[in-house]
């Protein structure tokens, strides 16, 4: 039996899968991953820490199957962020993720320097915290020991992948939405290195490789650790959000998809720029060649009721969804906005409960963090209908698809159809398909998914509740209007 190793580094947990050339996982080994914050706003990971996190799951798969028998490995890892080697190849610091907010003085003032607009028609990109370029320029003002002695630059899969193989590289998928590529040439691009600040960093920019490119095999080291094969080849990978709307099937421009995991993420497929349009959509280049992917995204997601789940006592989440179940849909006065990690709202905004009264129980709360989630998502499936005007379809991927109460609130909100396709772990699958297509079993990843289908559970929109969920909408937005603005009187 043949089997393709499938890696995903998220924001919370890493797993691996074995996948069988029918996209069916037969085995599966998970570890939560520690984010490190030891100052306000810092989100960070330790590099030898997540590459002996990586080995240990990758050993409990090869406990399971013959090592020999693994084809070929992809990593869907989560987007943007930084990971730096020094010039010897040694890991330089710890690894900075994209919820990192070290950079928000850096923003402003390129924003304040109308620096995002130079960069959009050249990369596609909007700029905030979480973005290489940004904590590139924070680390040169803030720790310019460390940025003199960068050697290499790369996002999480891209060091996972030197860890298991030895070759420096950076892939298309994730490096083209970091500011430092050039849309229209396909490469980087010194001049946006200058403009933000950080032009001696181009040098230290590996090469590009192909989502399904082979980009390294696993090293003798590695093996050793992990009990691989040696030689056994590694593709270039994937950003997670490529990752799962490829698994999740997304066909022409009437379907997004959803991602509800750390972050809330809206992603439709196109073959072309849209230059008419006024909002300043990202792009980024797909793993199927002549495709882009655009995605609105925000950290306001489902880490925010693991929070709040700690904070209440750890329910059992199938006691959560009972209990929300059990209270009248958006009934209850209590708010909450998820901006525990970051916000859509604009810069700086925080997380906050509104409208409790000695009379609230847990299950308003549980209840408010469900609505605050979703509210805070549709401001990115509304932008993105604006780009996708025929969507008719939601297809969901993430923890939060498991549970049908959410799911049906979401529905209920959006008045969109919501699919739910049977998928145990989609960032697997997806670099598992990646690593297919390297060795050769599918010409493109398209014709994988196309044939690797799977089984779609449906929730129709309920127009009983529709009603009720558009007004604490609209409160919700008012609330939120009035926090912006308390929040600017705060920073001034």
């Amino acid at each position: 039996m043949d089997y393709w190793l499938g890696i995903d580094c998220g924001g919370t947990f890493i797993k691996a899968a074995a996948v069988k050339a029918s996209g069916e996982t037969v085995c599966l080994a998970r570890r939560n991953l520690a984010v490190i914050s030891e100052q306000p706003g810092y989100a960070e990971r330790d590099g030898e820490q997540l590459w002996q996190v990586l080995a240990e799951v990758i050993r409990e798969i090869c406990a399971q199957i013959s090592a020999d028998s693994i084809r070929g490995i992809g990593i869907s890892a989560q987007g943007k962020g930084l990971f730096t080697l020094d010039k010897k190849g040694n890991t330089l610091g710890r690894g900075i993720l994209s919820s990192d907010q070290r950079a928000l003085p850096i923003v402003k003032a390129y924003q304040a320097q109308e620096i995002p607009a130079k960069l959009y028609p050249h990369t596609r990109q909007t700029l905030w915290t979480g973005h290489p370029v940004s904590i590139l320029r924070a680390l040169k003002e803030q720790q310019p020991e460390r940025y003199q002695a960068i050697g290499a630059v790369m996002m999480s899969h891209d060091y996972l992948r030197y860890r298991l193989s030895g070759s420096i590289a950076c892939e298309e998928t994730n490096i083209s939405e970091s500011n430092l590529y050039n849309f229209n040439t396909g490469n980087y691009d010194k001049n946006l290195a200058e403009l933000l600040g950080i032009g001696e960093i181009i040098e230290h920019l590996p090469t590009i490789v192909a989502a399904t490119e082979i980009a390294g095999r696993v090293s003798e080291e590695a093996a050793a650790l992990t009990g691989l094969t040696v030689g056994t080849p590694i593709v270039g990978g994937l950003f997670d959000v490529v990752s799962t709307a490829m698994c999740a099937g997304l066909a022409g421009e009437h379907m997004l998809n959803v991602v509800l995991g750390t972050w809330s993420v809206v992603t439709g497929i196109t073959r072309e720029i849209d230059d008419s349009q006024n909002l300043a959509f990202v792009y980024g280049k797909s793993a199927q060649a002549g495709e882009y992917i655009v995605h609105e995204a925000s950290p306001t997601s489902a880490a925010n009721l693991e929070w709040i789940n700690d904070l209440l006592g750890n329910q059992d989440y199938r006691t959560v969804n009972r209990m929300i179940a059990d209270l009248p849909p958006a009934a209850s006065s209590v708010f909450f906005l998820p901006f525990l990690y970051g916000s859509n709202a604009g810069l700086g905004m925080q997380a906050g409960l509104y409208g409790l009264q000695s009379f609230h129980q847990k299950a308003h709360i549980y209840q408010a963090v469900f609505e605050g989630v979703l509210f805070s998502l549709m401001t990115h499936i509304q932008r993105m209908s604006i780009r996708f005007p025929q969507v008719e379809i939601l297809r969901v991927t993430g923890g939060p698809a498991k549970s049908a109460v959410w799911m049906q609130m979401l529905a209920d909100i959006s008045g969109k159809i919501v699919e739910i396709p049977q998928i145990e772990e989609t960032g697997c699958l997806g670099a598992a398909i990646a690593a297919m297509v390297g060795t050769g079993l599918y010409p493109d990843v398209n014709s994988a998914a196309a044939a690797l289908k799977h089984e779609i559970v449906r929730y129709i929109p309920n127009p009983e509740h529709q009603a009720a969920y558009a007004e604490k909408y609209r409160r919700y937005q008012l609330l939120t209007e009035q926090l912006q603005a308390f929040n600017q009187l705060l920073s001034a």
